[in-house]
């Protein structure tokens, strides 16, 4: 069944992926980004989404009293496969040129995962933060909202379908029964839960749900609005409402949650007043914004991986953003004209022929992904460098009854000493038990800083070290953290043109403070840190177990991996015969500033039963004076831009083994 046109819907797109477009590019005007809630261009759509298919469904189920899923999902294949696979195969190439080993896996299975409309899940449960600088890396990562499109076209008809059939006259109340509650659950899970509220079809379905039933009641009512005034006004203030949440919503917003309502409400005010009289409609049905809405799903599909790629090479800057922009719009209008429109005409590829080309373009693309995630992302690709495994997350600990134990207590900085350390205490007859935590830290909470809210897994961490403690006598205890991020708050600034990817303002996100207190500044937790640290330590000495300290290890503020990878490909690029890494370095003397502090509280805590470890020793101040190196020749020390890669723990595991020799020497 077709629906009538309406160019000024077409309009509504060009502005949701213009949005989106320009918040990924970060489009910088005199220091300022001015599109930082681009990101409502997705919600745009799925209203757009839940308007147009209900408005399908609908009028063929009163029409006909009936609903060929067939014909249904004929369309949504005609309209998102072709151009989506499209964009697949013309990716694949310059990942296998420009991604590292990992990276081109984590791009493999996010391909796997978009063609099973799941991408979604996919990059909630990987840990990808929407937004994030080094989330802007991944050329699929868009695909999480293709997902949640689909999800819905597969769950919707049905549940459409038997609620006309069986509760028709309860139609309305139901729809507006499931738009309350997505958006209650949603504005509950952007608090609690902000990952996984993002990404998911059940927080997302009061958006394209506010889309449904605005076409319930037009098909309902057999009409829009009819007040002249109020359809003179309102596309106006929907427009506005739609303007503000791009010019001045944020990453930091609980989102979606009850503020998204803003722009939702915006863009319903739109699609429900709007007619051929009234200027906003006017403006949205001029052939530029009808122009850019017709090849939206194609501008929207090849702007990612097009920035993305640009990044990974590092052209993308404010010099050239345009020109990428630029480059975008010609290859969608090529999308639109050469991939889009031919496979939506039936009579140029009518259905069999339509389905043995795609289903032998997925059997490709499933095939090649699944061959490079099997061949461990074609490492042999690459230098010998850059071919080193850098990172191991699957680590069975050793543990042995009656063995001496050794137990490991940290953060992320602590994991990655794991697998060097279990091997070696294994090699030993030690037994190795590990505890992740933030801070090791008593009668402390770990506090959001967005949400205000106690972070309960913090607490529940440190009593189960405090019983793991105080349950066996005797252990060999190694106690390792991020501790300036902890400490101090604050993200790692290079002071030579690198700040931490991980976050763009300098706060750290969580921050911890006393169970009973609340602090007002980072100075006053500073200090109460300071004294349950110190105190911390002497408590563990004095229920007579021994303590390894590791000091700080020296943060680099850029990804080793990437900048070598990088210079390697501009090298491959200009056809030099051989490649010769660089060694990557930060300053010694940055360090010490950084870590003055740190070195300062674990030095003033005097016992014979604590040991002491200094990573910095093997990095700062030794291949190069007064550098601290991320690499050397043959090996990369780090995995990203501050954790120790495989190579570089193994330096400190050896110095952590060395005093666990000691320590056994003096037992005996």
């Amino acid at each position: 069944m077709k629906l009538t046109y309406r160019p000024e819907i077409d309009g509504l797109r060009a502005i949701a992926v213009g949005a989106v477009i320009f918040y990924h590019a970060k489009i910088s005007i005199f220091g300022h980004q001015p599109f930082k809630g681009g990101f409502i261009g997705v919600d745009i759509f799925f209203v757009i989404s839940g308007y147009l298919i209900t408005s399908i469904i609908l009028k063929e189920l009163i029409t006909t009293g009936s609903f060929s899923f067939k014909h249904f999902y004929e369309r949504r294949i005609r309209r998102i496969l072709p151009a989506l696979l499209f964009v697949m195969l013309v990716s694949l190439p310059f990942a296998w040129m420009y991604l590292l080993p990992i990276s081109l896996i984590d791009f493999s299975k996010s391909i796997l995962y978009s063609l099973g409309f799941s991408s979604n899940f996919y990059f909630h449960y990987s840990g990808q933060q929407y937004g994030a600088e080094s989330e802007l890396l991944k050329p699929f990562l868009h695909t999480w909202s293709l997902s949640v499109e689909e999800q819905f076209y597969i769950l919707f008809p049905i549940i459409l379908l038997i609620t006309f059939k069986y509760f028709r006259k309860h139609l309305v109340h139901i729809l507006i029964l499931g738009f309350v509650i997505s958006l209650g659950l949603a504005d509950w899970g952007s608090k609690n839960h902000p990952s996984f509220n993002f990404y998911v079809l059940p927080t997302r379905g009061w958006e394209l749900l506010a889309g449904s039933i605005l076409a319930y009641f037009e098909i309902n009512n057999g009409h829009r609005s009819k007040n002249k005034i109020l359809n003179l006004i309102l596309p106006f203030i929907g427009l506005m409402l739609i303007g503000h949440s791009i010019l001045f919503f944020n990453e930091e917003m609980f989102h979606p949650s009850f503020y998204t309502l803003s722009p939702i409400i915006g863009v319903c005010l739109i699609i429900w007043f709007s007619n051929k009289k009234e200027i906003i409609t006017k403006i949205l049905s001029t052939k530029l914004f009808v122009g850019v809405g017709l090849i939206s799903y194609s501008l929207y599909l090849w702007h990612y991986p097009i920035f993305a790629f640009s990044r990974v090479i590092e052209i993308f800057n404010n010099d050239y953003k345009f020109i990428f922009i630029f480059l975008t719009i010609i290859v969608s209008i090529f999308s639109y004209y050469f991939i889009e429109r031919p496979f939506r005409d039936k009579k140029t590829y009518f259905l069999k022929k339509l389905l043995i080309i795609l289903l032998c373009s997925i059997i490709f693309i499933f095939s090649i992904n699944f061959y490079i995630i099997k061949d461990d992302g074609f490492k042999n690709r690459l230098p010998k460098i850059l071919q080193e495994k850098l990172i191991e997350r699957y680590i069975k600990f050793y543990q042995r009854e009656n063995l001496q134990k050794v137990v490991l207590i940290g953060d992320s900085h602590s994991g990655s000493l794991e697998y060097h350390l279990n091997e070696k205490v294994k090699k030993n007859n030690f037994s190795l038990f590990r505890f992740e935590t933030d801070l090791y830290l008593k009668d402390f909470n770990l506090i959001n800083r967005k949400t205000k809210k106690t972070i309960k897994t913090f607490v529940e961490s440190n009593k189960k070290i405090d019983k793991f403690l105080l349950e066996n006598s005797k252990l060999i205890i190694i106690l390792h953290h991020r501790w300036s991020l902890t400490l101090l708050e604050t993200y790692f600034d290079n002071e030579e043109g690198y700040k931490d990817y991980l976050k763009e303002e300098d706060k750290y996100y969580d921050y911890i403070e006393p169970i009973n207190f609340k602090t007002l500044s980072q100075q006053q937790r500073v200090k109460y840190k300071k004294e349950g640290l110190i105190s911390q330590i002497n408590k563990i000495i004095n229920q007579g177990h021994k303590l390894i300290l590791v000091y700080p290890v020296p943060e680099m503020a850029f990804h080793s991996p990437k900048l070598l990878y990088r210079e390697y490909v501009k090298s491959f690029m200009f056809n030099k015969k051989e490649y010769s890494p660089s060694i990557l370095t930060g300053s010694y003397d940055v360090y010490k500033k950084r870590n003055k502090l740190i070195f300062e509280i674990l030095d003033s805590i005097k016992n014979e039963n604590i040991n002491r470890v200094y990573p910095h020793s093997y990095f700062c101040d030794k291949q190069i004076k007064n550098r601290c190196v991320a690499n050397d020749e043959n090996n990369i020390f780090y995995y990203d831009d501050d954790h120790l890669s495989l190579q570089g723990s193994k330096l400190v595991v050896d110095a952590i083994m060395k005093e666990i020799e000691k320590i056994e020497l003096k037992s005996n």
